[in-house]
């Protein structure tokens, strides 16, 4: 009796198979919320419960929670009682904090790219500037903005850096988006002019140039909190009291 050991689905049929994507429903509610929290959409205090959260996008409770257990591991929300999770309330000692942090390791990472960068590269740094200030939605503003700068980064190639700037990144949202409601540093001309500093430095290949004006571009709206009086601060806070 024969007996085969083969079949005609092993060797080299297995070669037409394509990749699977293994993205989760728990990714994608994460990489939701982690888009709103960089973009600036939600204020201090903000609550989410995982049931509402499900609702809302039309998934099971369980995805949520793991997402949000995520952010909360990553400091862009913070746990509380009943398992509630809300945007952390803003500190402008924290403020500072997040500031530093992010000139820090986002000029660093500015530094290593220039090196990197190819021409192809810098024209798409530059479309996304023109594009951002020919835009006067604050939407389109945000992920313009991201995108310049995750462009950027990620020509450093270092994998250690860049989730440590996405966390620092959510977590500035909050206060990126309180610095607006004092003034609105972001949706003029203006806003691009040290984006445009970085591309001139990129050019001249002047690393400490480029960490001078990314620097100077990432204090824009720290700057505008630290001018602000107790009484914003009180304000800004009081939806979660």
């Amino acid at each position: 009796m024969n007996i085969q050991t083969s079949s005609k689905f092993d060797g080299p049929g297995l070669d037409h198979l394509a990749p699977v994507g293994r993205e989760t429903v728990q990714d994608r509610i994460y990489r939701q919320l982690r888009d709103a929290l960089i973009q600036g959409r939600f204020d201090a205090g903000e609550i989410f419960l995982a049931g509402d959260v499900a609702q809302r996008m039309s998934v099971s409770s369980m995805p949520v929670r793991e997402a949000l257990a995520r952010l909360v591991s990553e400091r862009a929300l913070e746990a509380m009682a009943n398992r509630r999770v809300r945007v952390p309330l803003l500190t402008l000692e924290r403020a500072r904090d997040i500031a530093q942090a992010r000139t820090l390791i986002e000029g660093e990472l500015a530094a290593r790219a220039i090196a990197n960068l190819t021409h192809a590269d810098i024209k798409r740094l530059e479309i996304l500037t023109s594009e951002y200030e020919d835009t006067g939605e604050a939407q389109d503003v945000a992920t313009l903005n991201h995108a310049f700068h995750f462009k950027l980064y990620e020509a450093a190639g270092s994998s250690v850096f860049m989730p440590i700037v996405e966390s620092l990144w959510m977590q500035a949202g909050p206060y990126v988006r309180a610095a607006a409601k004092l003034h609105s540093p972001l949706t003029d001309t203006a806003a691009t002019l040290h984006h445009r500093g970085i591309l001139a430095a990129i050019r001249a290949g002047d690393k400490a140039q480029v960490s001078a004006e990314l620097t100077a571009d990432i204090s824009q709206s720290f700057a505008i909190l630290e001018r602000a009086g107790p009484e914003f601060w009180v304000a800004e806070n009081g939806a979660a009291s």
